[in-house]
């Protein structure tokens, strides 16, 4: 059974999902800007062994934002105002493992980190939130778990956004010397020294830098990568990419099974998608049977917090039609 409870958090306090999404909570800093203006903040039961942590805002069509590595939900802190502001429910949760969200003890197959298995989460989120369907945004790592809710759950995802990615199935088989140069870290994660590493000065590693992205989005972020459990959860997600995600991925071009509902496909143009890959929307047309449209966003990786105008506009845009 789903259960959503009160949680304690430093600055706020978290509300029931079932109370009025209007009511204003936010953080306030002292020069005044609201930090997910409007938005209430729960924890939900989405299995009996993982717990959300999600933040909810607006009314209208549900849409679902879900964040890379190592971010939070609260990478979105721009973002999903404006969504909620342009006629949006928007919910954001931390993926199961991520930032305060719970997970399960990993299992020697990878498989309880696996996109599959985050995907599931999503849709029981959304089943709790009362939103039969839905569409869902995914940037880094989340694309993955974007783009299989919308394999695993097709009934339900009505539009789909994929950002700064491609099918990981497709980026491993195009593994070169140029890929293996840009994302090694990758393979490094599977290795079982990367814990350790990571761990032993988790800021020198991940390098966040609170004038850039926010000193609230700052802090949310150290606080997951100064986490043991947190960062172990983390590089189980890119072992399961490596395994049995990627098996997943190929069961599905195997059986031709495609994603059906509209696709938006967008990139930093400052990031290497097109070095790597020069059209990364070629690459995702195979895998999309309904209509694709594409977008290039002029930012470095972190296009939420980077030019979170311009990712809001193409996302109204694509989202309101």
């Amino acid at each position: 059974m789903t259960h959503v409870s009160h949680w304690v958090y430093p600055k706020e306090t978290l509300i029931r999902h079932h109370m009025p999404v209007g009511a204003k909570r936010a953080w306030i800093r002292k020069d005044g800007h609201m930090f997910f203006d409007g938005f209430a903040l729960a924890r939900i039961d989405v299995s009996d062994n993982v717990s959300l942590r999600v933040r909810i805002g607006g009314t209208g069509p549900a849409v679902v934002l879900l964040h890379g590595h190592p971010r939070t939900h609260t990478t979105w802190h721009h973002v999903a105002p404006r969504l909620a502001a342009a006629g949006f429910t928007v919910v954001c949760p931390d993926l199961r493992g991520y930032g305060q969200s719970t997970g399960p003890v990993p299992d020697p197959e990878h498989r309880q980190y696996s996109d599959r298995a985050m995907a599931q989460d999503i849709a029981q989120l959304m089943t709790s939130l009362g939103h039969q369907s839905f569409s869902v945004v995914g940037h880094d790592r989340g694309s993955y778990v974007a783009y299989r809710t919308a394999l695993d759950h097709a009934d339900r995802v009505e539009r789909l956004a994929v950002f700064d990615c491609v099918p990981i199935l497709e980026a491993l088989e195009r593994a070169d010397a140029r890929f293996a140069e840009e994302w090694w870290h990758w393979f490094f994660f599977a290795t079982e020294h990367a814990e350790r590493v990571i761990c032993a000065d988790p800021l020198a590693w991940y390098r966040p830098e609170a004038a850039r992205i926010g000193q609230e989005n700052y802090d949310d972020m150290v606080a997951a990568i100064t986490d043991p459990e947190t960062v172990r959860a983390m590089l189980e997600d890119y072992r399961a990419g490596l395994h049995v995600d990627r098996a997943a991925d190929e069961a599905d071009r195997a059986a031709g099974r495609t994603i059906g509902c509209p696709t938006l496909v967008a990139w930093s143009i400052h990031d290497d998608m097109e070095t790597l890959y020069g059209d990364p929307a070629a690459i995702w047309r195979p895998w999309v049977s309904g209509e694709l449209r594409t977008a290039r966003i002029d930012s470095g990786h972190h296009m939420a917090e980077d030019n979170p105008a311009q990712l809001t506009a193409e996302l109204t845009a694509f989202l309101s039609t």
